[in-house]
């Protein structure tokens, strides 16, 4: 595992640079880490659970996140990736599946404590399968014989999205621009959304409950000026000349909501690689 001031500094870095338009992310994903890695013996696991529309970066902070923390990565044997479809795709199979979640996080945090779990669309998880971790997540010292409190676990859901949306551009009609938006504006529209949904995977969880979850990371939706540095990121990565005609086009052919005022991209910048080789 990587920590240290130096290894936070440099994610500091990477996350200001390379995440556009997410200044929440930035300020929420630093504070849970710092003092997380600061403190030689926390209390409980780092729990941090990202919200937000498809394409406005969750996946990409979380891997962002997994580099600096294992020197492999998602590839390091301490990161542990789960998915509803790959994982859990049968509702019928759901007490079985409690039971391997609850034996393979037991297993690894026996033999490494600082390992990562992630969990990803956690709005396609069966209610009911993921509280089988929640002896995992609280502030007990030792469970099941097993010190597992240096433990990471990051929850990524599409759930929230459409609330987050919809408050950035009720705040925008009100002249906020979504560099001032605040936690506070956003928690409650997520909370109803995430957590009071019968369809989420979070539904009446004794995770929320127990109020397990220390960091909620907001995704706010990206604009068009976002979705052009999308873009000259994209073509860098490629190999290819930033030409502003095609850093244009490809912007300008990503649908925009709402219909009117077309302000934010639909997809924030989950399609731009695929739409930059039209324009060669």
């Amino acid at each position: 595992l990587r920590a240290g001031h130096a290894g936070s500094c440099r994610l500091e870095f990477d996350l200001a640079t390379n995440v556009v338009g997410q200044p929440l992310v930035r300020q929420q994903v630093m504070k849970g880490l710092r003092e997380f890695l600061e403190n030689p013996n926390p209390v409980k696991p780092l729990v941090m659970s990202f919200h937000g529309s498809t394409g406005t970066g969750k996946t990409y902070v979380s891997s962002m996140l997994i580099r600096y923390l294992f020197q492999r990565g998602l590839q390091s044997p301490y990161v542990h990736h789960f998915s509803p479809i790959v994982h859990f795709p049968h509702a019928e199979q759901i007490e079985q599946y409690k039971e391997s979640l609850k034996r393979w996080i037991q297993g690894n945090l026996t033999s490494c404590g600082r390992s990562a779990f992630l969990f990803d669309e956690m709005d396609k998880m069966h209610p009911g399968l993921i509280d089988v971790i929640i002896p995992f997540l609280g502030p007990s010292w030792v469970v099941y014989g097993t010190n597992y409190r240096k433990a990471i676990f990051i929850f990524i859901s599409n759930a929230g999205g459409e609330q987050i949306n919809n408050v950035t551009l009720a705040l925008w009609h009100a002249r906020k621009d979504r560099e001032e938006i605040s936690l506070q504006d956003l928690e409650p529209a997520i909370s109803k959304a995430v957590f009071e949904n019968p369809e989420s995977g979070f539904w009446k969880s004794g995770i929320i409950n127990e109020h397990l979850i220390d960091f909620v990371v907001p995704f706010l939706p990206l604009k068009h000026h976002h979705v052009k540095q999308c873009v000259v990121s994209e073509l860098i990565q490629q190999g290819l000349e930033v030409r502003p005609d095609v850093v244009q086009g490809v912007a300008d052919s990503i649908p925009y909501f709402p219909e009117e005022e077309k302000l934010f991209s639909s997809t924030g910048c989950k399609t731009v690689a695929s739409r930059i080789s039209f324009f060669f």
